[in-house]
């Protein structure tokens, strides 16, 4: 510990990404990134934006990617924040919405970034636990708040909440800003994107990492009323107006201008889902409900950090959390048909030998 850093260095835990190895080529089933690459007309629009104007700096207002973003939801160009990934809209949410006085409201099993903030930015905070089958209580987020903050679907259980379900916490809690974190309603979900004119508290945060198989490129944006918008403007303008750079603006903008490869790699993520998830079960997995672009299972009798690690010594990364309540769960993400079938083929040697060996 350095004695130049100050008390909120000393005292944060910050946020552990998944495994990204460098020393050897493993199957990626631990990040939730897409497996498949974004559409080509990302990568050409990236080369035509690598010229001589990378002298220059790049749009602070993202205007042609909010237009973009507004025109594909149907919504105002002043109701779109575009921020560097979802992490730092969240993080100027945080900060625009959330004051120190009342606490701020979020599940005991969820993103874990959430926790890291409110510590950060020394709010208030009380957890909501999830029931035994990991759903959200909604009535227990219909109390005195300073905030409210859902992932939907969840991680990592994966679980979806319906619409007029979130609608009701919304409705509830009009004096409240609630944010509703959408990084994976692309596969399979359905948004509260329709829902933005009729809440002036809903904010809607999504990204380019999962389904538009961005994660490479850093960008996420928010849906709001426009003095939600305004807010995360005033914040993003005291730290840092130039938050996306020329390459990412060209290559989010690409993206929106092509559905069909979009609709494409979305669906292929979701069949290939829809064919693990019963595979899994033959092997002795519990496997909860997923609108993810990953799964949240537990074996019937054999430990999930015994399985994490006998994955990776096989090639294959999953996620493995220590922590109460999950720690006997494995969250693997959805990688294309071959590596989900190399997954089931080492899940069975593993549990045949754990099993003869018994």
């Amino acid at each position: 510990m350095s004695k130049y850093w100050s008390e909120t260095t000393k005292n944060i835990e910050p946020y552990i990404p998944g495994e990204q190895p460098k020393n050897r080529k493993y199957i990626k089933l631990n990040t939730n990134e897409n497996p498949y690459p974004p559409s080509p007309k990302v990568i050409e629009a990236i080369k035509q934006a690598a010229n001589e104007n990378l002298q220059l700096y790049p749009d602070p207002n993202c205007d042609e990617l909010r237009n973009t973003l507004s025109n594909y939801y149907k919504l105002l160009p002043n109701q779109v924040f575009v921020g560097n990934g979802s992490d730092e809209v969240l993080a100027f949410s945080f900060m625009a919405f959330f004051n120190k006085e009342k606490p701020i409201l979020f599940a005991d099993i969820t993103y874990s970034f959430y926790e890291i903030y409110v510590n950060l930015f020394k709010l208030k905070h009380k957890l909501i636990p999830l029931d035994n089958k990991f759903n959200l209580p909604l009535d227990s987020f219909c109390i005195e708040n300073g905030g409210i903050v859902v992932t939907n679907p969840n991680a990592p259980t994966s679980k979806y909440i319906s619409v007029e379900s979130l609608k009701k916490i919304v409705e509830y809690n009009i004096e409240s800003v609630v944010i509703i974190d959408e990084a994976y309603i692309d596969f399979g979900g359905e948004s509260l994107v329709d829902f933005v004119d009729d809440y002036p508290n809903l904010l809607i945060i999504q990204t380019l990492s999962k389904s538009r198989a961005l994660a490479g490129l850093r960008v996420g944006y928010a849906f709001g009323h426009k003095d939600l918008i305004e807010g995360l403007n005033k914040i993003k303008n005291s730290i840092n107006s130039y938050t996306i750079d020329r390459l990412a603006l060209a290559g989010a903008k690409a993206s929106f201008e092509d559905e069909a490869y979009f609709q494409s790699t979305r669906l292929k993520v979701i069949d290939t889902r829809e064919k693990v998830i019963p595979s899994l079960r033959e092997l002795g997995f519990i496997v909860l409900e997923s609108k993810a672009n990953f799964l949240f299972a537990r074996h019937n009798t054999i430990q999930a950090k015994i399985i994490f690690n006998e994955l990776k010594t096989r090639g294959i990364l999953v996620r493995y959390f220590n922590k109460p309540r999950i720690d006997n769960f494995l969250r693997i993400s959805i990688g294309n048909n071959e590596e989900m079938e190399v997954l089931i083929s080492k899940l069975s040697e593993i549990i045949l030998k754990i099993e003869t060996s018994n």
